[in-house]
């Protein structure tokens, strides 16, 4: 099976749609650090 690393995806999709890490949390309900991570690979919660 193929792995998704779901952290260059998200900045991938993100960037592509031109908008900020900023304007995904808010979007989102979570904070700007839980995007970081998300992206970073830090936390995938």
């Amino acid at each position: 099976m193929k792995d998704i690393n779901l952290g260059k995806v998200l900045v991938e999709q993100r960037r592509r749609m031109g908008i900020t890490q900023d304007e995904l949390a808010s979007y989102l309900g979570v904070s700007k650090a839980a995007v970081s991570k998300w992206e970073t690979g830090v936390s995938l919660r």
